[in-house]
């Protein structure tokens, strides 16, 4: 008789990880801003081995930056950051638009893309803007899925938590993304057709039109901080 799988508990320093990112994310860590390992470990109410595991884990991401005597900064992300992360993330997300069309997905195998643009519409029409970015990353995220490469998998997940971050302080800033979901929605169709040059234009236009709109305002307001 098979025994029952259970979940496996999360680790201390998983936990640790998950929390200090969230941490950063809200804004309870803000960028440019110092911490001692202590510290951090008193306020999660861990111990500091499983914290300062999350920390190198973080420096990995590019969330922190671990100085000897000083304890941990939180890293500022510049326009410049930006611009080579979005330049990363265009052409990397390109070709899984590209490889997606290839595979012949069917409709059933492309309905998390169709859902995720559904609800980018709806929240668009709130407007929403919260939803519309959960939205968002949901698409890119399935996107880059089904283009079947799982390096690049692992480096657009490592990307987007910056992408996330910079999002996050310039949302409200940016023109409504009506554009955007438009932009979505062509891709998917190229897709869903298997057309491969045109999956792989129209997301390489519309990545470098959001690299534009969000580099501009992060120099324009010199949001460096999140």
């Amino acid at each position: 008789m098979a025994s029952k799988q259970t979940d496996k508990p999360v680790s201390s320093s998983q936990r640790a990880l998950m929390e200090l990112r969230e941490m950063i994310f809200a804004g309870y860590l803000p960028a440019g801003s110092d911490h001692l390992e202590t510290e951090l470990a008193e306020q999660l109410k861990m111990s500091r081995t499983p914290v300062r595991e999350a920390i190198l884990m973080l420096e990995g991401q590019g969330l922190l930056q671990m100085r000897p005597r000083k304890g941990v900064r939180i890293l500022p992300l510049s326009p410049e950051d930006m611009a080579e992360i979005y330049d990363v993330l265009t052409e990397l997300e390109s070709l899984a638009a590209e490889n997606a069309a290839a595979f012949g997905y069917s409709a059933q195998n492309l309905s998390g893309l169709a859902q995720a643009i559904d609800d980018m519409d709806h929240a668009i029409k709130g407007p929403d803007l919260q939803a519309w970015a959960r939205a968002d990353n949901r698409f890119h995220k399935e996107l880059v899925r089904l283009g079947g490469n799982r390096r690049a998998q692992a480096i657009v997940d490592m990307m987007s938590d910056q992408v996330r971050r910079a999002r996050a302080t310039t949302l409200t800033l940016r023109p409504l993304p009506t554009k955007s979901n438009a932009d979505h929605r062509k891709v998917y169709q190229a897709i869903k057709e298997g057309d491969r040059s045109v999956a792989r234009e129209t997301h390489r236009a519309h990545r470098r039109h959001a690299k534009q709109i969000i580099v501009d305002i992060l120099a324009k307001h010199s949001l460096r901080f999140v």
